[in-house]
This record gives C-alpha cells, sequence and structure tokens, in this order.
C-alpha cells in the first residue's frame, strides 16, 4: 500500500487529499478544500492577481504542515494557470516551498477525473462531467475489468467564474437579459461537444463532480453541515438544478452568501454554476445526473501511487513527485 498527498489547484478552490492506494484502488482518502479563487479577475486581464496567488501559496503551505508524516506529494494546476500567462510567478513560489507543480492539460485533467469517477460504476459507458471554475472537462468511456477505455476527453472553457465575470457581475443581482445571454453562451459552447463526444456512443449515466453541484445537493437537500455520504451518487434533476439557480440569481449577493448549505465564499459564481450545470444537462439531453464526490484526487492519488511504485500509469499520465517537508 502506498500513503501519497495530492494538492489540485484549480479556479475557485485549492484542495489536499492524503489516500492510502492499494493495487491501484483508492482504499481511504481524507480531503481538506479551501476557496482561494486563484481566478479572480483572470477572464478579463488574463492574469493571476497577486492576492490570488499569496492565496494559494498560503493554503498550500499550510496543507504541507497537515501532512508531514507523508512522504510523496504530487501538485497540478488547472484552469486558471493555464489561461493566465504569468501563471510561473505562482508556479515558482509553489517550488520554493518544496512542490513540484505541474499546469496539466485540460484532457489530462478530464482523464484524471474520468478515473476517479469510474470506480463506482464499473463495466458501465459513462459520461463524465467536471464543472469547475475556468473550465468543463467532459470524459466517456468504460473501466471494464479494471481496464481504462477511454472514447474521448475535451476540456472547453465553460465555468462558473468565467460565466460569472463575463455576463453576471454588471449589477446585484444581474438581470434576467443577462441571465438569458450566460444560458445561451453556455449552450452554444456545449452543444456541439456533446453532439461530437455522444457520436461515440450514448452513455448509460451522466455523471458530475465539483464544487458546483456538491452545493447544488446541499442547499437542494438543505444538507446542514455538509455530509457527503448523503451527496455521494446523489441523483440530480435538471429541475432542481434550474429552480436552484433562479432562486440563487434572484437575490443580491449579501443574501446569497446566507443560503443554508452554501459556503459564503462560494456565493459569488454558484449561480453561474447552477446555469452552467443546466446547459451542460439540456446539451447532453439527460434530466438527471450523478453527483460523485470520486473527482480528480481520487485519479491523481492513483497516479501519484503509480509513480511511487514504479507502475504504468492508469490513465497514460504520471505526475512528478516531491517529497513535502523531507526537502524544506
Amino acid at each position: 500500500m502506498s500513503t501519497v498527498a495530492v494538492i489540485d489547484i484549480g479556479t475557485v478552490t485549492t484542495r489536499l487529499a492524503v489516500a492510502e492506494v492499494l493495487e491501484g484502488r483508492v482504499a481511504r482518502l481524507e480531503k481538506r478544500t479551501t476557496i482561494t479563487d486563484l481566478g479572480q479577475g483572470v477572464a478579463a486581464s488574463g492574469r493571476l492577481a497577486p492576492e490570488a496567488i499569496e492565496r494559494v501559496v498560503s493554503t498550500a503551505s499550510a496543507y504541507l504542515r497537515m501532512a508531514p508524516q507523508v512522504e510523496h506529494f504530487a501538485t497540478t494546476l488547472t484552469s486558471a494557470a493555464r489561461d493566465a500567462s504569468n501563471s510561473a510567478e505562482l508556479t515558482d513560489k509553489l517550488m520554493a516551498l518544496g512542490l513540484a507543480p505541474q499546469v496539466i492539460p485540460g484532457e489530462v485533467e478530464g482523464a484524471l477525473t474520468f478515473l476517479g469517477v469510474a470506480q463506482d460504476a464499473p463495466e458501465e459507458r459513462i459520461l463524465v462531467a467536471d464543472s469547475g471554475g475556468g473550465s468543463t472537462e467532459l470524459a466517456l468511456g468504460t473501466l471494464r475489468s479494471g481496464t481504462l477505455g477511454m472514447d474521448d476527453v475535451r476540456s472547453l472553457d465553460v465555468g462558473c467564474r468565467r460565466v460569472t465575470e463575463l455576463f453576471l457581475e454588471r449589477t446585484d443581482p444581474p438581470q434576467a437579459a443577462d441571465i438569458v445571454e450566460a444560458r445561451a453562451w453556455c449552450h452554444e459552447v456545449f452543444a456541439p461537444h456533446l453532439a461530437d463526444i455522444q457520436s461515440f456512443g450514448l452513455p448509460d449515466r451522466l455523471f458530475a463532480v465539483g464544487g458546483t453541484v456538491t452545493s447544488l445537493v446541499a442547499i437542494s437537500e438543505g444538507i446542514v453541515p455538509y455530509d457527503s455520504s448523503r451527496v455521494h451518487l446523489h441523483e440530480l434533476r435538471r429541475s432542481v438544478v434550474d429552480a436552484t439557480a433562479e432562486r440563487l440569481l434572484g437575490v443580491p449577493l449579501a443574501e446569497r452568501e446566507r443560503t443554508p448549505g452554501l459556503q459564503a465564499k462560494r456565493a459569488p459564481v454558484i449561480g453561474a454554476g447552477a446555469l452552467v450545470v443546466s446547459e451542460l444537462m439540456r446539451a447532453a439531453g439527460k434530466d438527471v445526473l450523478t453527483v460523485s464526490e470520486h473527482d480528480l484526487l481520487y485519479g491523481l492519488a492513483q497516479a501519484t501511487a503509480a509513480a511511487v511504485e514504479g507502475t504504468p500509469s492508469p490513465v497514460g499520465w504520471l505526475p512528478e513527485l516531491s517529497h513535502g517537508a523531507h526537502e524544506r
């Protein structure tokens, strides 16, 4: 059994997971999530804000102190870091902490997420959507007899932070016309890609991961405090997503921040996130999706264990390893 720690730095959150991986499967995983909003202003400026960089570095430093006993670390950065022209300012500071940060392509991000989700749906053809702050990764495939078969993986520049900055910050709360424009934009991006992906074969189920869908379940079901056991594998209907979006976008931010089941720091982007999920479901022709907690962190833990053990990567990609506190 390998014990590994992985840090995933996304557009909205920075997350830590410490996992025990046995024979290619995650036997145990504990995670911590901090909203660091790395994507603040990136859609407009194309650059990471200095204060956003500092939030991420401070959080990563704290995460290292939380896992001093773990020898092997992997650190990935996704959409915001891919988009920003000054990502090196962040990665240099992370390297100074002793980490080995990698800005991964959207296709690798999608494959790692699929690997995590597919453990709960063996032998099924599934479509997995990872709806984040700056992008949505879509992956179609099957986990059959322990072997991952990927039909298609792609990354689309549609995410809750991006849609918020493009359409929903003009007034508080957003105007109806801006919401309509945001929906239309999401659908225009999703529709041709979903049609193309599903030409490989229609999925048995649509799965979704990420803070937007888990928050939508917590809000709609009144799960306070958050309970991952009630969220994982919950079936979320598009009608519920739409009703929740209308409710969230119909009130000012200050009121949205007080929504039961929602982290206050996620309030600025949750309305856009709900629109993204709704339009994704519409383009996929699905009225129901299954929410999974087994996301990129699970797949990244499996790939990291493979790197530690010197075995082939289940997704054809291996992370660079650092040694956490042992290198500092």
